[in-house]
């Protein structure tokens, strides 16, 4: 069995939202009938990224989870959806739309696709509201940025919202977003390659240096891309909470290593041995096989670095294939 963690869609069309809401910013589709790819463009006309079919058919998705052996796929949003900046009320409609549809796609192919949600996580309120939603909808959790806004994960005005997804016992995957310094390393790709694993620790060391995953120990989180730089840079992490706890440990947590194990990642590291140290120190148990796809950084070869490791157990290949996120989701 082959469940892979993390992968996007989005609607084909949706309405022109500069329109409906009264203000830009935002992204719409121009589709090419005859390649069978979209523009992703925003509503000042400027170009963002080119996506091929299967990142808004469902059916296009299907083809390749079976020329490739994957039996399910989670599906979440594409970040850039997540319009967090946009006014709440707009906010609430938009995660709704697209609620509304990726729990049709999951119904219209139940032992195919499982669903997660997006949030107007710019109100907490109705971010609880929609939450609640979705729990009757049958959607297992959702999906948030590695930030708010510019605002960190640790933020009080969050602590509610990590209480509702306790209480209601949903599953929390986050993903990198809105990369620091964004705007001062834009060549050479260098958001999406170093900005986005930096962001990936930022979120983790927020929740764990702001007392997240002690005030919440029921609270199920997975973060992408094989935790971001936070498994290769622990021991410096660890380090400056030893050497330095007036600036880093100001809500008396423990150790930080202590708090591997308590959360979930993807396992995206493009590279054999990274893996396998990944594993190494989270364990299988922790490490759910995820591609990022339909996009190019993601693992397209749908982890057949993993499959044809000899070092990994077979019992390994098992938990990071099916059962770790199976756990994480409570399918």
């Amino acid at each position: 069995m082959k469940i892979d963690c993390h992968a996007h869609i989005m609607p084909a069309t949706w309405p022109d939202l500069k329109y409906k809401f009264g203000y830009g910013g935002f992204i719409y589709l121009e589709h090419d009938e005859k390649t069978k790819t979209a523009k992703m463009m925003r509503d000042d006309g400027k170009f963002f990224r080119r996506v091929e079919e299967n990142c808004f058919n469902p059916e296009a998705i299907l083809w390749d989870m079976s020329a490739n052996n994957v039996d399910k796929m989670v599906l979440c949003t594409v970040p850039v959806l997540f319009n967090y900046w946009a006014q709440p009320k707009d906010a609430a409609w938009w995660a709704s739309f697209l609620n509304d549809h990726i729990a049709e796609v999951q119904n219209n192919h139940p032992d195919k696709f499982i669903a997660l949600g997006t949030l107007p996580m710019q109100d907490i309120a109705l971010s609880i509201k929609e939450l609640e939603r979705l729990k009757g909808m049958g959607v297992k959790g959702v999906q948030i940025g590695s930030n708010i806004n510019n605002v960190n994960l640790d933020d009080e005005r969050f602590m509610p919202f990590y209480e509702a997804m306790q209480d209601l016992d949903m599953a929390l995957f986050i993903h990198p977003w809105e990369m620091m310094g964004e705007e001062f390393i834009q060549k050479f790709w260098l958001p999406w390659l170093v900005g986005m694993p930096a962001e990936t620790s930022r979120a983790i060391c927020s929740m764990i240096f702001g007392g997240v995953f002690d005030r919440y120990p029921k609270l199920r989180v997975m973060f992408a891309h094989a935790g971001g730089s936070f498994p290769f840079t622990i021991g410096r992490i660890a380090h400056g909470w030893a050497v330095r706890p007036d600036l880093v440990n100001l809500n008396d947590v423990k150790n930080p290593k202590d708090y591997i194990g308590k959360f979930w990642v993807d396992g995206i590291t493009h590279d054999t041995r990274s893996f396998e140290y990944l594993l190494e120190l989270f364990g299988a148990d922790k490490i759910c096989y995820g591609t990022d796809y339909p996009f190019p950084l993601g693992d397209l070869e749908h982890g057949k670095f993993i499959e044809e490791n000899p070092h990994i157990s077979a019992i390994d290949k098992q938990k990071i294939f099916s059962d770790s996120v199976t756990a994480f989701l409570k399918l």
